[in-house]
């Protein structure tokens, strides 16, 4: 399915919608979950911690999304944290200098040049206003941070960009009260806030949007010697350097000097084996090695992991080698000691980062399972049972004769197990239909055979095949059909 089938598809079936809709004065970049998207969300998240975060034994923590200037001033996202931007002389309209530059003349020259550069370039080949057509300001930059004033007297501090500060600055308490021991991992999910530009593509750029963050804090003279890195020598990944693209093992990756050690070649071979688990067709995936031009201020190695689709490959998961850039940095400015003991040596740990994009791994996985059946003449989506914002549906053959009641006990009880929906009206055929455009991989049907000897249909979503069971029997059915063991 491409790109406006499927956003025409959410929107219709409420996976997601713009905030603020009824209101012609909305702001761009600000989209809301619905019922089905939350269900699909949360599914997805839970995955991601039984695949990864335990897996791993990686911590979890919940912090603030307001926090002081201080932070971003020794994390560098007050000075970095900018986009090169040129506004209109007459309309005053803005746009991002490189995207524009990269549209007028393919040349890429990346957000992080010197100011004149881009203005050279827009001179040179004569670049207008694509509104008027009229000639530019000079660049500026403009901080992509949202500001946000304190108490009566307006204390500056901002909306966290990107989760990760939080556990930096919480690392040396976690470190001690956790008795740590490297490598040590901590993890944050929830809501980040970047003020775009030109924020378009529905959740595929926002302003407000779901981040899932891990930092391994680990000793960089331990970085091809951790026992528990063995375990994944042999997972395939696909690495994309200058364009060309090689399958191959996480060992030979590292022996390849495709990746710089074993314990990012780990971390990427872990993200592998939890994307496979999501759906997304992994033939159309890859981790891409970002060029100097294109790598965050703080990064010493960055991979990209990118989703092909029918507008292009989006990158889900940004894995960046931090050093020990914000440990150093926070240490500085907070005067606090972030060192800690590790063979017998005193360090600051070196991070390596996985940031995953939620809302754009949500799509992804939405276009890549959304089939049309033309055979059964249906839309379907093919979700993975686990991952299905609705787990089973329940329906009664007819409203009456008992079979409505039956059906309600046994939602009541399937309720307490699984995400379940209960539906009484319409024709068996347009409720199994409805059901299998959201994904609900299982249907349970009440008929009049289910009051002779308790038993019900349950129909299979991919095949569209049915068996009967016993009535006693199903919760046991979809446990073992539906979560992962």
């Amino acid at each position: 399915m491409d790109y406006e089938t499927v956003m025409n598809f959410a929107l219709k079936k409420g996976f997601y919608f713009p905030s603020c809709d009824i209101y012609p004065d909305k702001s761009a970049g600000f989209w809301e979950y619905g019922p089905l998207g939350v269900n699909f969300k949360n599914n997805f998240i839970e995955l991601w911690r039984r695949e990864i975060i335990r897996h791993d034994d990686i911590l979890e923590i919940d912090g603030s999304q307001i926090m002081s200037k201080s932070v971003f001033i020794a994390s560098g996202h007050a000075k970095n944290f900018t986009d090169p931007i040129i506004k209109c002389q007459k309309c005053n309209s803005t746009f991002r200098a490189d995207k524009l530059i990269i549209e007028k003349t393919k040349i890429n020259l990346g957000e992080n040049e010197p100011l004149h550069k881009y203005d050279d370039l827009i001179t040179k080949n004569n670049i207008h206003c694509p509104k008027c057509s009229n000639k530019f300001l000079k660049p500026t930059r403009f901080n992509m941070m949202f500001s946000i004033g304190i108490g009566p007297e307006n204390e500056l501090a901002y909306l966290r960009p990107e989760t990760c500060q939080s556990i930096f600055v919480d690392f040396p308490r976690l470190f001690k009260i956790m008795r740590g021991k490297l490598p040590f991992g901590v993890a944050q999910i929830g809501k980040s806030f970047r003020n775009e530009i030109a924020p378009r593509q529905s959740i595929l750029r926002l302003r407000e949007f779901y981040q899932a963050e891990i930092e391994i804090f680990c000793n960089p003279n331990e970085l091809n010697s951790h026992q528990k890195l063995l375990k994944i020598d042999n997972t395939l990944i696909r690495i994309s350097i200058d364009g060309e693209t090689n399958v191959i093992s996480c060992k030979e990756a590292v022996d390849s000097k495709f990746i710089p050690n074993m314990l990012i070649a780990y971390y990427m071979g872990l993200l592998t084996k939890f994307y496979a688990k999501t759906g997304i067709d992994m033939t159309k995936t890859r981790f891409r090695k970002l060029s100097e031009k294109e790598k965050a201020f703080y990064s010493e190695s960055s991979f990209d992991f990118e989703a092909e689709t029918t507008i292009g490959w989006l990158e889900l998961v940004s894995c960046n080698y931090r050093t020990n850039y914000d440990l150093l940095n926070h240490a500085k400015f907070s005067k606090e000691n972030y060192s800690v003991i590790d063979h017998d040596e005193k360090i600051t740990p070196h991070v390596f980062e996985i940031s995953m994009g939620i809302d754009r791994s949500l799509y992804s996985i939405l276009e890549h399972n959304l089939k049309n059946d033309v055979i059964n003449k249906r839309t379907v989506l093919m979700l993975k049972p686990y991952l299905a914002p609705i787990h089973v549906g329940i329906l009664s053959l007819l409203k009456k004769d008992g079979l409505e009641e039956q059906a309600d006990v046994i939602y009541s009880e399937m309720k307490k197990n699984f995400i379940a929906f209960l539906d009484h009206s319409g024709t068996v055929g347009r409720r199994y239909r409805r059901l299998d455009e959201i994904g609900t991989p299982f249907v349970i049907t009440v008929d009049y055979q289910t009051i002779k000897d308790q038993t019900v249909t349950i129909r299979i979503r991919d095949d569209m095949s049915q068996k009967r069971i016993k009535i006693n029997e199903i919760k046991s059915f979809l446990t073992n059909k539906i979560f992962i063991h």
